[in-house]
């Protein structure tokens, strides 16, 4: 049996989360089923639950790696539910888990999961012009280590084409 690539969707919750942001989450994940791919996500709303919608649209496989300790706080796009009980500290179990990441703006928590990811050199690529912190980063890398380049992308279907081509399994 071949591993499936498993690709992390990241972004805002439903604080702050835009209908932009929604919307190129829901394709960010229907093109991730579409591949073939399996959806990871933190499991609740916003751009995790938007990304689960579009994948679960494509008959895609979604899991979600929740901060909570009770599968009740998923969302309802959620295949398989993982309950953590970390807190913040999931952040890093979301990057890890993960063969490559996709960045749809996002906040702080975002952030720390780009920062977890590009410490462990995970591919990752973000869509541009959706601002957050990671947006100054997008076509660079987060420090001097040059560990990992966050790839830009301009649309869903660019974005997964790209985390596609960068993932080595």
């Amino acid at each position: 049996m071949v591993k499936k690539r498993q690709i992390l969707v990241i972004g805002h919750n439903t604080n702050g989360c835009t209908p932009e942001h929604e919307k190129v989450a829901y394709d960010v994940g229907l093109e991730i089923a579409k591949s073939g791919s399996v959806l990871l996500t933190g499991g609740l709303g916003g751009v995790m639950a938007a990304a689960s919608h579009g994948a679960k649209d494509a008959d895609g496989l979604t899991i979600g790696i929740l901060p909570q300790d009770d599968a009740k706080f998923a969302n309802e796009f959620c295949d398989i539910v993982i309950p953590t009980g970390m807190g913040f500290t999931r952040d890093f179990l979301n990057a890890l888990s993960a063969d490559g990441i996709v960045v749809v703006g996002g906040g702080s928590g975002t952030l720390s999961e780009v920062c977890a990811a590009y410490m462990h050199k995970k591919p990752m690529v973000a869509i541009r012009n959706l601002h957050g912190p990671v947006a100054q980063y997008i076509d660079g890398y987060l420090d001097h280590r040059k560990n990992m380049k966050l790839v830009g992308a301009d649309n869903a279907q660019d974005a997964v084409k790209k985390i596609i081509d960068l993932i080595v399994l």
